[in-house]
């Protein structure tokens, strides 16, 4: 699950902010800011409608179910939209010159040119899809989809020893996600130093 929700963000937030900064798109800029006003509904808000409408697609029990709702992100829209405003023009306007299309564009200059925002974004993404609880509980009857923080709830009750072990063992993902992406991080911050 934060696998998915962390890839997907990643995914959609980029290609917003691509929309948003490289197409001429009419009120462009009031398409980002109702975006970004989106940071103002919580979760919380917006379960029951959530639930509804996957219920109604028969996505209870799945990990699409899961990850679907959760998979915008008007941070990360917003992240990656002032970077692509750091960008000069300029590079645009060759890349046209040289007859690059707006996906090759995409591809070939601006992912690059992003990947330690796409890093940053996925790692912090990841974290948040692994600590999720409210949406599963709701989304999910099935133990099978039950989350690591769902589990830690069942497993206190059971025994300290036991929970104590449990907690340890489930923080591992998350550090080794952070460990692993940090040296590209890292080495993304070096390159674009130079």
């Amino acid at each position: 699950m934060a696998l998915g929700i962390a890839t997907f963000t990643v995914i959609t937030s980029l290609l917003a902010a691509y929309t948003i900064v490289y197409f001429k798109v009419k009120l462009a800029t009031t398409y980002f800011w109702l975006i970004f006003l989106t940071i103002l509904v919580p979760l919380e808000v917006r379960i029951l409608p959530s639930h509804q409408i996957v219920s109604e697609l028969n996505l209870i029990n799945t990990y699409a179910g899961l990850i679907l709702p959760l998979l915008a992100s008007a941070i990360a829209t917003l992240f990656f939209r002032q970077f692509y405003k750091t960008i000069p023009e300029e590079l645009l306007e060759a890349a046209k010159l040289d007859g690059v299309n707006s996906l090759k564009f995409l591809i070939d200059f601006i992912i690059p040119l992003s990947k330690t925002m796409i890093i940053a974004i996925f790692i912090f993404m990841f974290v948040y899809g692994y600590n999720q609880y409210l949406w599963p509980i709701i989304a999910t009857t099935n133990e099978n989809y039950w989350t690591v923080i769902m589990g830690m709830k069942i497993i206190f009750m059971r025994s300290l020893v036991t929970s104590f072990s449990y907690i340890i063992l489930s923080i591992i993902p998350p550090i080794l996600v952070i460990i692993l992406l940090q040296r590209w991080f890292v080495k993304g911050l070096i390159h674009t130093e130079k």
